[in-house]
């Protein structure tokens, strides 16, 4: 009952921190040699993760990621190398294991550093699969992660919730306003502030495609404003398709009417779609500017040690084993969260913006994105 009560309140919050307490949970019977996964503290993900991993004899740290997701945190500057280093260094883990191997989601890797963790606790960083229903094949192969682990995706189920996150505050909003305003459309504005946003979600990859040309520098910083409405227009004519269709149907058609629901419906499609890239994981937010950066390879300076590869969540790169270096064969797929950058031991990638200006990967590590876009010292 508890889990299901979670993952209630954490989809219908999911927009919000949700923090859990921080430390050490047991797992079954774990010996010395049990492994140690690492997650954050935003409840929804903590109690996905115990559940996926019941059944297995292993140690969870629970790291202060200030209530937010693992990859929202690790890209904001909330889940750093300080939270993995506290958690280690404070919960007991080193008095409970004879090794120094952590498991991570990989999602982190935007926001930690394996050679900082090991300079400062000496523990050395195993990234593991994007999604946690994967680490059982993970562990029978011995951490090692097929392409499939690696990459984010964008499923039903991840799409209806993401259409929840939105719906409900909208739908409280609505809910107030109405009851004092226009009372007697209450229940079906209510109504609509839950089938708009659940209808562009599930209908995601009709238009996916078309999201593709935000990563184009036409229009600079506010190519969102330009090419993005054509997507929330093409929606809300559907809408106003079917409304007509049930006004002539039940033979109630009105223009009032019309005005009046084209009206809201157009509001509420522009509150939740301003953003959808920024609602998906496999497209960097329309509203950031990092979304016109390229990850450049300093060929010279790459060893082929393939940690790019492991933390990509997009498989852009491959590894070219006649030269011994990863190259980027995908690059078009590219979100630029920068978890390579980050990750890259020899320095070997940086972000180019559209000017020719680079950005080091000093700099990414150092300064993470707000909302907005905007990168901070952390």
């Amino acid at each position: 009952m508890k889990y299901l009560l979670i993952n209630i309140a954490g989809t219908l919050l999911r927009g919000f921190p949700m923090p859990s307490k921080t430390g050490l949970i047991k797992t079954g019977n774990p010996g010395r040699d049990a492994p140690v996964f690492l997650t954050c503290n935003f409840i929804l993900t903590v109690e996905r993760v115990k559940k996926a991993l019941k059944g297995l004899d292993c140690f969870l740290l629970v790291a202060n990621s200030k209530g937010i997701n693992v990859w929202c945190a690790s890209t904001g500057g909330y889940l750093t190398n300080h939270s993995v280093i506290s958690v280690i260094k404070t919960c007991g883990i080193e008095k409970l294991v004879d090794h120094r191997n952590i498991i991570l989601p990989q999602l982190s890797a935007t926001g930690i550093e394996e050679k900082a963790i090991r300079q400062s606790t000496g523990w050395k960083i195993i990234w593991g699969p994007v999604y946690i229903k994967d680490i059982g094949d993970f562990m029978e192969r011995k951490y090692e992660k097929t392409p499939q682990m690696s990459v984010v995706r964008f499923p039903l189920k991840q799409r209806i919730e993401m259409a929840i996150m939105w719906a409900f505050p909208f739908s409280f909003i609505v809910a107030l306003l109405t009851f004092f305003f226009w009372p007697e459309s209450m229940v079906p504005l209510v109504a609509l502030t839950w089938v708009l946003p659940v209808l562009i979600f599930v209908a995601f990859p009709a238009y996916e495609k078309m999201l593709q040309g935000h990563t184009s520098e036409k229009f600079g910083r506010y190519s969102v404003i330009f090419d993005f409405s054509k997507i929330p227009v093409l929606l809300w004519i559907t809408f106003l398709i079917i409304i007509i269709a049930y006004c002539v149907i039940s033979g109630n058609f009105s223009w009032g009417f019309l005005l009046r629901w084209g009206f809201a419906s157009l509001v509420i499609i522009l509150l939740v779609s301003i953003d959808l890239m920024g609602s998906t994981p496999v497209y960097k937010s329309g509203l950031h500017e990092d979304r016109l950066l390229r990850v450049i390879l300093e060929e010279e300076k790459c060893t082929g040690c393939t940690v790019c590869i492991q933390v990509c969540p997009r498989n852009c790169y491959t590894m070219d084993k006649n030269r011994h270096i990863v190259t980027i064969l995908r690059a078009n797929q590219c979100v630029q969260c920068g978890a390579c950058i980050v990750a890259c031991r020899f320095d070997a990638l940086f972000f180019r913006n559209p000017d020719g200006k680079t950005i080091s990967p000093d700099t990414i590590r150092k300064y993470k994105l707000n909302l907005m876009g905007k990168r901070y010292e952390t």
